[in-house]
C-alpha cells in the first residue's frame, strides 16, 4: 500500500510542474486583472496542495500548516481583489 501512495505521488508531481507553467503564463498573459487573479488563485491552491503531497512523501507535517496558511491568504488576497474590482476602492 505504501509503495502505491509513493508511486502515485511520483506521477502527480510532473502534472503539478506542468499546470504550475500554464497558471505562470496565465498570470503573465492574462489580458485582463480578472484573468490574472484567477491564475494567481489556481496557482496558489494547487500549490497548498502540492505541499500536503510532499509533506506525506516526505512525512513532514510542518507543510501541512504552510499549505493551510497560504490557502488562507490567497482567499483573503480574493476578497481583497474582489472588493477592489466591484468598488474601486481598497482599505476601510
Amino acid at each position: 500500500m505504501e509503495s502505491q501512495v509513493v508511486l502515485f505521488i511520483l506521477y502527480s508531481i510532473p502534472v503539478y510542474l506542468v499546470a504550475f507553467a500554464l497558471y505562470i503564463i496565465r498570470a503573465l498573459k492574462g489580458p485582463t486583472i480578472s484573468d490574472i487573479v484567477l491564475a494567481i488563485d489556481a496557482l496558489t491552491y494547487d500549490l497548498a496542495a502540492f505541499l500536503v503531497i510532499l509533506s506525506i512523501f516526505f512525512r513532514s507535517p510542518i507543510l501541512i500548516a504552510t499549505a493551510i496558511v497560504l490557502s488562507l491568504w490567497v482567499y483573503a488576497l480574493d476578497i481583497y481583489v474582489a472588493k477592489y474590482l466591484e468598488a474601486r476602492e481598497m482599505g476601510g
